[in-house]
């Protein structure tokens, strides 16, 4: 450390005093008292309900997710290509419309070379931070890439919904070649299959089932959209509203979700399950109780008192998301022979659902890190590969958000405003 940086590290002091917050009306996170979110804007795209309000009182009730109109159970059938479509267009294709729209992100399945060639280049263990170097490399490579016309939008849009789950896979097999001497291998996508299908074979080669292939598109569509108030797609929106190019604002959506509060929360939730395991008796409610209490009482795990995967910034007695993926969690250990690990964690998320109301007075669910975790495994999905499998499907909902920033009539910058407290 150079002595400069030791001397301002040592100057260094944030004395903001938390209570100015209230005393001066300031919503701290975006957050009103009730911890609910501030509202910041408009949207057509979606919506997350988990609660009522009765005056100044929060009803809890069962959580829906709805999109473009429709609930998120309706339309999970359908396949990830379908919700594509109906996040960048407003209105359902048509039997003809989807094939045609399958064959589009097929054909768009294809990477530049040079692209290639950077990012077996790339230095670093992070994909995630592969990803976003990655992305704003494409840059480059549109000769289109600052036009906000509507229709280049769309352009770029399916064009980058094509393209990121190619870098992903790619940079995860350059990632095992480097750090687990695996074979080297650069798959180019099949013909006539899914998006969800391509990455698993870009990633295993042939070994997937094909409800394995069911359950990963599924996956795919729970976690594409989630309205506009979630960290990263409102990052996406707020430099998207400066004029800038989908790449750039694409990108700080890719840095957002890497954080260990948002995306990479399923790596935490799964880090946090896999250590509860290795401490109590599976099928004993009073061990794994017990140790719950230690976890919020900051004694054992990070230490932070945090229970990852359970609750939720607007869900309360349910996450639609969480409930599809128990649902999945439960069909895939069946098939793996998984079924006393299933039973242990739908014990945990009693308890610990049971443990948060006792001490905190608060209805809480599980949320959709809980069990993503484990069906990953299960999958035969790493770890490494949790956090860029976020990004690979709620890019479809960053798009459709930045469009409608940028064509809303009217639309204007984002600039909020910062109270100034310095004590002389």
């Amino acid at each position: 450390m150079s002595e400069s940086v030791k001397e301002i590290t040592d100057k260094l002091s944030i004395n903001i005093d938390p209570e100015l917050f209230k005393k001066l009306g300031v919503k701290r996170g975006l957050r009103n008292e009730d911890g609910t979110g501030v509202l910041a804007g408009l949207t057509n795209i979606s919506t997350v309900i988990g609660y009522e309000r009765e005056g100044d009182k929060i009803i809890p009730i069962d959580g829906r997710l709805e999109i473009r109109g429709c609930q998120l159970e309706d339309i999970i059938e359908k396949g990830f290509e379908y919700v594509i479509y109906l996040l960048l267009s407003g209105t359902a294709p048509s039997e003809q419309e989807l094939t045609q729209f399958r064959q589009d992100i097929r054909d768009e399945m294809i990477l530049n070379p040079k692209t290639i060639l950077n990012i077996i280049e790339l230095e670093g263990d992070n994909i995630m931070n592969v990803l976003a170097r990655s992305v704003l490399e494409l840059y480059v490579f549109d000769d289109n890439a600052d036009s906000l016309d509507k229709e280049n939008l769309i352009r770029q849009s399916v064009s980058l919904i094509s393209k990121i789950p190619l870098i992903i896979a790619y940079a995860y097999n350059i990632y095992r070649y480097k750090k687990e001497s695996r074979t080297y291998h650069m798959r180019i996508p099949k013909k006539g299959v899914s998006l969800a299908e391509n990455f698993l074979w870009m990633i295993k080669g042939h070994g997937y089932t094909k409800d394995e292939v069911d359950i990963f598109d599924k996956i795919l569509s729970l976690h594409c959209e989630h309205g506009g108030g979630n960290n990263s797609t409102f990052s996406v929106r707020v430099t998207s509203s400066t004029g800038t190019d989908i790449y750039s604002s694409i990108a700080a959506g890719i840095g957002s979700l890497k954080g260990p509060k948002h995306g990479g929360a399923n790596i935490m939730a799964k880090k946090m399950i896999d250590d509860i395991k290795k401490n109590v008796v599976w099928d004993d409610e009073e061990s794994i109780t017990s140790y719950i209490d230690k976890i919020l009482n900051k004694e054992v795990g990070d230490r932070s008192g945090l229970l990852y995967g359970i609750g939720h910034a607007v869900y309360t007695l349910s996450d639609p998301r969480a409930e599809i993926l128990k649902i999945c969690a439960e069909k895939l250990a069946i098939t793996k022979a998984k079924e006393k690990e299933y039973q242990f964690m739908c014990l945990l998320e009693k308890c610990a659902k049971k443990r948060v109301f006792e001490k905190k007075g608060k209805t809480v669910c599980t949320n959709v890190d809980f069990w993503s975790g484990f069906v990953y495994d299960l999958l035969g999905i790493p770890e490494v590969l949790y956090t860029p499998l976020f990004a690979m499907a709620r890019v479809v909902g960053w798009c459709a958000h930045r469009n409608e920033e940028l064509l809303f009539d009217g639309a204007r910058i984002i600039r909020p405003a910062y109270k100034y407290t310095f004590d002389k």
